[in-house]
């Protein structure tokens, strides 16, 4: 099971020793794309509708590691290494979201490395950041938050893709507690800690509450070729393509039922995949009004 802010705290606190954390640059650390970006489609961007756009961007900023990329008028653009992968758009008139409608369950963060994991997990005992969970899905190790407007956040590392099991087509998944005393002996006396996102860090996998999640799944199946690499009784189902655990999960967990979402409310605005094959944008919409955009992958 996942482990609360409290006990999170409590099993790290006595390892918080050495560098603190720094607002330098992000250092570079990973030179070649991760696996999850080598798949024909992966995570592009996602955009997220907030009432308070300054501080729900100052939130990223602060506890994810994120830079500002760029803002216009009414929106600002975050992201690591000059790559920006959040937009966040401002909808001062909205309603806030309701998480028993479909909508956005969480973004994933992938950090490029363990190490990477286990720095910002020593900023995060420093700097006492809010967490609401902390899981070893085996295939992934994973440390979850809340921005101020009620979205999901998940920052994860996974493990080498080669260490994944795999039984007829799907992926050996779970969600046992994080040894976080095992991920911070990562670090070694005079590691340079946390100095924000580094290069390589990405939109990993996003997380969709939805209405249906068997529904969900044929849809991505049908609509945008995905594979199903793992489902839960009904009630979740993760899919991707190239062998990754997974660029997309769908559950109804606390959304079963639910019909299209309300547009004026903050929460998920778009999710954006970058395709290899793809020779034009195209925008989709799942069943219940989820906004996909597929666009042509940069060389």
């Amino acid at each position: 099971m996942p482990i609360d802010r409290r006990t999170f705290a409590a099993v790290t606190g006595a390892m918080v020793l050495g560098a603190t954390a720094g607002a330098a640059r992000a250092e570079k650390t990973m030179p070649n794309l991760p696996f999850a970006a080598v798949a024909p489609i992966s995570v592009s961007r996602i955009g997220i509708r907030a009432k308070d756009v300054e501080n729900v961007a100052g939130y990223y900023k602060a506890a994810v590691g994120l830079a500002e990329i760029l803002r216009r008028p009414g929106a600002i653009v975050l992201g690591a290494g000059g790559k920006g992968f959040l937009e966040i758009e401002e909808f001062r008139a909205s309603r806030p979201d309701d998480p028993r409608s479909a909508g956005l369950y969480h973004t994933a963060f992938l950090l490029p490395s363990r190490l990477d994991l286990a720095r910002w997990t020593r900023r995060a005992i420093e700097e006492r950041i809010p967490v609401v969970g902390a899981s070893d899905h085996l295939v992934s190790e994973a440390i979850y938050l809340t921005d101020p407007e009620g979205n999901g956040v998940e920052i994860y590392a996974d493990r080498p893709h080669k260490s994944w099991k795999w039984d007829d087509g799907l992926v050996q998944m779970g969600t046992v507690a994080l040894d976080v005393a095992n991920l911070l002996s990562e670090l070694k006396p005079g590691d340079g800690g946390w100095r924000g996102a580094p290069d390589g860090s990405m939109v990993g996998h996003v997380h969709l509450r939805v209405g249906s999640a068997p529904q969900a799944q044929k849809w991505w199946n049908t609509e945008l070729g995905f594979d199903t690499v793992q489902s839960l009784a009904g009630s979740a189902v993760f899919l991707s393509t190239g062998g990754y655990h997974h660029h997309v999960g769908a559950n109804s967990w606390q959304s079963a039922g639910a019909g299209k979402r309300d547009r004026d409310r903050t929460g998920l605005s778009f999710v954006e995949f970058a395709s290899k094959t793809a020779a034009a944008e195209a925008n989709h919409e799942d069943p219940w009004g989820n906004v996909v955009r597929v666009v042509p992958a940069k060389a």
